[in-house]
C-alpha cells in the first residue's frame, strides 16, 4: 500500500483542518451562542468581501506575483460605482463603471509586472499608494461618498434569501468561487496560471504566451476587486476615500497562505482559499464571543500565516530530496 504523507495532506487541507478545529473549540466555549444561525451568518457576510477579493488574489499568487493595492483598488472602484450612479441615476452604468475601472487598475499592475519586467512587490506597492491618492484628491480627501440618488442600489447586499437566513453577498462569494474554481482547474487559461507559477522558463518553453498570461491574471483580480468593491459600497450605502479597504490586501493574503496557496507560484486551491477566510472570519469571531481584546485577533492570525508558510517550506523541501 502507498504510504500516506501526512505532512502533505496536512499542507493540502490545512485550512479545512484548522477552520475543523476553530469550530470545536468555538462550540466548546461559547455553545449555542457560536452555533447560532445569526452567530453563522453574520460570519459568512462579514468576510464576503474579502472572500471575493481573495479569489483574485489566489490566481495572482498562483502565478508567481501578488497584489498589494487590491484595498486601494477597492476603495477607488467603490467610489467611481458611487459617484457614477449618483450623477447618472443609473445602477448598471455604475457597476459597469466601477469594472472597469477595477480592469483597468489590474491591466496597469500586470503591464508593469509582464512588460517592464519590475518586481510585483514594488509594482503593486506603488500603485497601492497611486490608487488612494488619487481616490483622496478626487474625492475630497477622504470626505463619505454616499449612495443618495439610486436608492435600490442598497438592495443590492442587504436583502436575504432562503427564508431570510442568507445574505446576496454571501451567495456572490460562493458562486464567484465557483467560477474562478472552475476556470482555475478546467480550462486552458487556468493550466498555463498554473504554469507559469511553477517555471516561467519552462511556459515559454511550452509556447504559453507568459506576458499575456500575467496580464489578464492581474486584470482579473481587478475585476474581481470592483465586484467587491460594489457590494460593500452597497451593503454600507457610502465610501470613505481615506479608510474604505484599509488592510484588505493584508487579509486577502492571509487567507490565500492560510488556504494553503504556495508564496511561490504555482500550487493552490480556491476551495482552499475559501476556508482559508473563514478561518479567519471564526477567529475574530471566537475572540470577540470570548471578550478577548481584539487587537490581539492580528497576532493570532499572524501567526497562523506564519505557520502556514513553514509548513509549505518544509514540504517543499521534502518533495525536492525526492
Amino acid at each position: 500500500m502507498k504510504k500516506i504523507n501526512y505532512k502533505q495532506f496536512l499542507i493540502e487541507n490545512s485550512a479545512l483542518a484548522t477552520l475543523v478545529l476553530l469550530l470545536i473549540v468555538g462550540t466548546l466555549v461559547m455553545g449555542t451562542t457560536f452555533l447560532s444561525i445569526s452567530n453563522f451568518r453574520n460570519i459568512l457576510l462579514n468576510n464576503a468581501i474579502i472572500g471575493i477579493i481573495a479569489l483574485g488574489m489566489t490566481l495572482v499568487i498562483i502565478s508567481g506575483g501578488i497584489d498589494l493595492s487590491v484595498g486601494s483598488a477597492t476603495a477607488a472602484a467603490g467610489l467611481f460605482a458611487i459617484w457614477a450612479m449618483n450623477n447618472t441615476g443609473s445602477i448598471v452604468l455604475g457597476m459597469l463603471g466601477a469594472m472597469a475601472v477595477g480592469a483597468v487598475m489590474g491591466t496597469f499592475n500586470g503591464v508593469l509586472v509582464a512588460k517592464f519586467r519590475i518586481p510585483a512587490f514594488i509594482v503593486t506597492l506603488g500603485a497601492m499608494q497611486i490608487f488612494r491618492s488619487l481616490s483622496l484628491h478626487f474625492f475630497r480627501g477622504g470626505g463619505i461618498l454616499t449612495a443618495t440618488e439610486v436608492n435600490w442600489f442598497l438592495n443590492i447586499s442587504n436583502t436575504r434569501i432562503f427564508f431570510d437566513i442568507i445574505p446576496l453577498p454571501v451567495i456572490y462569494w460562493l458562486v464567484l468561487a465557483v467560477i474562478v474554481g472552475f476556470v482555475a482547474k478546467n480550462t486552458a487559461f487556468g493550466r498555463h496560471v498554473y504554469a507559469v507559477g511553477s517555471s516561467e522558463r519552462a511556459a515559454n518553453l511550452s509556447a504559453i504566451k507568459v506576458d499575456r498570461v500575467k496580464i489578464y491574471v492581474y486584470m482579473l483580480c481587478g475585476v474581481l476587486v470592483s465586484l467587491a468593491a460594489i457590494v460593500e459600497a452597497s451593503r454600507l450605502g457610502s465610501m470613505n476615500s481615506a479608510s474604505s479597504g484599509g488592510f484588505y490586501e493584508l487579509n486577502a493574503i492571509a487567507a490565500v497562505v492560510i488556504g494553503g496557496t504556495a508564496m511561490s507560484g504555482g500550487r493552490g486551491r480556491i476551495v482552499g482559499t475559501v476556508f482559508g477566510t473563514l478561518t479567519l472570519g471564526v477567529i475574530n469571531n471566537v475572540m470577540n464571543l470570548m471578550g478577548l481584546p481584539s487587537f490581539l485577533v492580528g497576532a493570532i492570525q499572524g501567526s497562523i500565516v506564519i505557520l502556514a508558510v513553514l509548513l509549505q517550506r518544509s514540504v517543499e523541501k521534502k518533495t525536492k530530496q525526492f
